[in-house]
Parts: structure tokens; C-alpha cells; sequence
């Protein structure tokens, strides 16, 4: 483990070209949690199965439900960056690292500094009324019961990717010139198993892919290094 962190302390203090992909484990370490571990989301008991609250087809015939779940277990209510979110701020500070890709809804990268972040799932802080487009901030969703309103009637809707929705165009186009760019790819906090999302791998054309996850992943044997444990420590350790 420590020769593995000595290698990814040399690669991220000789690059200029770092890119960070993420997914629900780097917020983890921030109290939220995430989807598919021992203790993620989609092992807690719901009326509906969380797949099915989180739809575009759940949003539109069950609006006051879906919002009821999204308040509830969507945002992450007090939530702060943590050591590996500071970690790559500061590395793009410094002009190591190029862009944070994330499938994260939560802003924390943003918190924390970060100003290229790819939001491949959206933004919970991003909401626009689904009749007129006027934007919204977090707090219309916080602070309104029910369904939110827009002062034309209509629906507020987050702009966060729903199943059954396709991910933007734009921002995937972006990740994957990122990506394809990259003297180091950073994958961290993700189990690799939700597609179109872990296809950007594929789009890595580098020798120097880390993979570092509590557990392992279906992509560990392509990597150049994999590193288990906690991704805050790992990031933050080095300089």
C-alpha cells in the first residue's frame, strides 16, 4: 500500500494534467450515504423501491412522493467537503488537476473549491419550473411543502438525472475529452457498475489509471495502481 502511495504522490506532483472521476463513496466520508453498499440506500426499506422513486415516470405520476423521498434522503442537509474533496481543489489550484468529473448531485466539489467539475447526474442546487424555465435555488425545494410551485404554476423540478433520463449531452461530451486527455486518471469512491457512467474509462487513453475504492471493482485489473481504504486519507495525504 505504501510503495502504491508513494507512485500516486510521484504521478500527482509531476502531472499538469490530472483528472479526478468520482462517484457516491468520496461523499460518504461526508455523512451522506450512498447507493448500492452494506448501508447504502437502496438497502433501506421504502414503500417503493428507491430505483423506482427516483424515475422520470415516479416524478411525473407521483410529484408529491417523489419530492417527499427527495427531501428526505436527496439533500444532504448540512453536509461539508471533506479531506479528498480539499485535496483536489487544491490540486487544481496549483494547476495539477485539469477537471473533476463526478456523478454526484451533492455540490461538494463546488464547496470545496473545485471550479471544473462535470456534473454527469446534475445538481440539486439547479432547479427550473417545468412550464416557464425560471430557476430556482435549493431553497425553494427546501423550504416548500409538497410540490413546489413556480409563480406561473407550474412545477419546479430538479435538475438532477432521473432513471429513465438521458444524461446531458454536453457535459458527457466534455467528460470524455477530460478523460481522453488525461496524463492521470483518478478513479475514486465508485463501484463501476452503473452504466453509461463507467464506460468513461474506456475513453482513458494514459498509463497512469489509479483506482481507489473500499471495495473491488469490475475495472481493477486495468489499472496501473488500486488502492483500498478510505479515499479522504489516500487524497489528503498527499501534497
Amino acid at each position: 500500500m505504501q510503495d502504491a502511495r508513494a507512485l500516486l504522490q510521484d504521478w500527482v506532483q509531476s502531472s499538469k494534467n490530472i483528472v479526478f472521476f468520482g462517484g457516491a463513496g468520496i461523499s460518504t466520508e461526508s455523512g451522506i450515504p450512498d447507493f448500492r453498499s452494506a448501508d447504502g440506500l437502496y438497502r433501506q426499506s421504502f414503500r417503493y423501491p428507491p430505483e423506482t422513486m427516483l424515475s422520470h415516470t415516479f416524478f411525473l405520476r407521483h410529484t408529491a412522493e417523489f419530492y417527499e423521498f427527495y427531501r428526505a434522503k436527496m439533500i444532504p442537509h448540512g453536509a461539508q467537503p471533506n479531506a479528498a474533496h480539499r485535496a483536489l481543489a487544491r490540486w487544481e489550484k496549483d494547476g495539477r488537476l485539469r477537471a473533476v468529473v463526478t456523478q454526484n448531485i451533492d455540490g461538494l466539489h463546488q464547496l470545496a473549491g473545485s471550479q471544473n467539475v462535470l456534473e454527469l447526474h446534475g445538481s440539486i442546487y439547479r432547479n427550473h419550473c417545468m412550464r416557464c424555465g425560471k430557476f430556482y435555488p435549493l431553497s425553494a425545494i427546501e423550504e416548500s411543502e409538497g410540490v413546489p410551485r413556480c409563480a406561473c404554476g407550474g412545477t419546479i423540478k430538479p435538475d438532477v438525472v432521473l432513471y429513465e433520463e438521458p444524461l446531458d449531452e454536453e457535459t458527457w461530451a466534455a467528460a470524455v475529452r477530460a478523460i481522453a486527455e488525461a496524463d492521470v486518471l483518478i478513479v475514486g469512491g465508485t463501484s463501476l457498475t452503473v452504466y453509461p457512467a463507467a464506460a468513461l474509462l474506456d475513453a482513458y487513453c494514459g498509463q497512469k489509471l489509479a483506482l481507489i475504492n473500499r471495495d473491488a471493482t469490475p475495472r481493477d485489473d486495468a489499472a496501473a495502481l488500486v488502492l483500498r481504504g478510505s479515499i479522504g486519507e489516500i487524497l489528503g495525504s498527499i501534497a
